[in-house]
């Protein structure tokens, strides 16, 4: 690679979502050939760049059946598109010009920084290519396992090729499936392979590949990074509350959990509390769950998984920091402090932005979701607009039925969410200017609370 973004002035955030655009868009003009669809059609631009963004977002909502639509050209060109979302194009980028050699120009190796989420630009490229042969090998074991119930269930061939489809989908916490005619993985919900096997994808492609590497490297929770220790705690408390909390609410649901086995409400509950991070499969029927069940996924779906992973949302790390900072004006301290360190004030006034960003713009497209569609719920559609935005994928079944505009409207949320957050904060971060000893104006008072 070369300096060929030196001619153009543009941010490392600029380019990574110029970057994410042009995928969306390659995508979506590959989805719109004939070839694509099984019934030998073009599907229309406006569903094919949904689906293209939802596959790049690495979202899972879909308009169309996955597995009954397209076709092995189509379904492979969303594989594609799901694993360069998952990891990013610049990581691929970076791929192919170690491969051929190439150099890696001091822009590009700014915008991995961005994409990655890294503090310094030491070892990023070298970051990368971890990142990159961790996910093969761990893609490669999920196929692997995933194979035990596949290839019995559909022989050979097209056993190996649905544990890849869905081994890559998982780790990248995309959500897409290809089991058919809008099952999911429901017909595994008692399945032990699918659900450990798939859950644990989800957990390691959307804790972060810094939180990964760092565990890798620092053997041992005590000699962890200050960020590694707060994504880790963050995780296990939304995973673990979420699961008591799905047992609770669903344990006697005759549609959800109340018919299942012991064994097979543990593991949906575990299921639903993991998949809800972003991921988007589902081993229960969403539309049948109580209300406060629905509530309780929106919020997990919201929250999302961590920085510098597959997953979106404004991240564990983020509401880590938020809650922290509450603690410590609850208890009297005038800096936010967490495992004996004190946190900047930049680092606060960032994550409280991201949050309100983030809340505002699910608001505003949930408003004028309401205003364009008509037979739906509040909650149905304030559920569709957060699932898009935390590029979950999880849906009470309206998306099919979602009009032109307000496909367009979740596909323009599902990129904001995938890119927004991020380049939000490292555009805040670059563009804080330090006016220190010029101009510090007086003191206001304000009643808060």
């Amino acid at each position: 690679m070369n300096d060929r973004f030196d001619g153009f002035n543009l941010a490392p955030t600029q380019i990574l979502a110029m970057g994410f655009a042009l995928v969306i868009l390659v995508g979506s003009m590959l989805l719109n050939l004939p070839i694509s669809s099984q019934d030998g059609r073009s599907i229309g631009f406006i569903d094919a760049l949904f689906t293209s963004a939802s596959a790049v977002c690495v979202t899972g909502l879909v308009v169309v059946d996955t597995g009954t639509h397209w076709t092995v050209f189509g379904k492979t060109i969303i594989l594609i598109l799901i694993q360069i979302g998952g990891l990013g194009f610049m990581s691929l980028a970076t791929m192919f010009a170690v491969l051929l050699g190439k150099k890696i120009s001091l822009k590009e190796r700014l915008v991995i920084q961005e994409s990655l989420s890294q503090n310094t630009l030491s070892g990023v490229v070298r970051f990368t290519q971890y990142i990159l042969l961790g996910t093969l090998i761990i893609e490669g074991l999920g196929a692997l396992f995933l194979s035990f119930t596949f290839i019995p269930e559909y022989g050979l061939v097209k056993g190996i090729a649905y544990s890849i489809f869905h081994s890559i989908s998982a780790f990248c916490n995309a959500g897409f499936d290809i089991i058919g005619h809008g099952k999911g993985l429901t017909p595994y919900v008692n399945d032990p392979i699918v659900n450990f096997t798939v859950t644990s994808l989800i957990i390691i492609g959307g804790i972060g590949f810094s939180v990964v590497v760092d565990v890798i490297n620092r053997r041992g929770l005590r000699r962890l990074s200050l960020h590694s220790k707060l994504v880790l705690v963050v995780t296990f408390v939304l995973l673990t509350s979420g699961f008591f909390a799905f047992l609770l609410l669903e344990w006697n649901n005759p549609e959800t959990l109340g018919n299942l086995p012991l064994t097979g409400k543990l593991m949906a509950g575990f299921f639903q509390s993991t998949t809800t991070r972003t991921a988007g499969f589902n081993t229960i029927a969403l539309d049948q769950m109580n209300d406060a069940s629905k509530l309780l996924t929106m919020i997990l779906m919201f929250i999302g998984g961590s920085p510098a992973s597959t997953a979106g949302g404004i991240k564990t790390a983020t509401l880590g920091v938020i809650i922290f900072t509450v603690i410590s004006v609850i208890r009297g301290k005038e800096e936010t402090e967490l495992f004996r360190k004190r946190i900047s004030r930049d680092i606060v006034n960032r994550a409280i932005t991201v949050s309100f960003i983030s809340l505002t713009l699910v608001m505003f497209v949930t408003a004028i979701l309401t205003i364009t569609e008509t037979g739906f719920s509040f909650l149905d559609i304030l559920f569709e607009s957060t699932s898009a935005f935390g590029t979950v994928g999880l849906s009470l079944g309206i998306t099919s039925q979602l009009s032109p505009l307000g496909r367009l409207v979740i596909t323009f949320l599902m990129f904001a969410g995938r890119v927004g957050p991020i380049t939000i904060v490292f555009a805040l971060a670059r563009s804080q200017r330090k006016y220190k000893g010029i101009i510090k104006y007086p003191e206001g008072k304000i009643l808060v609370g």
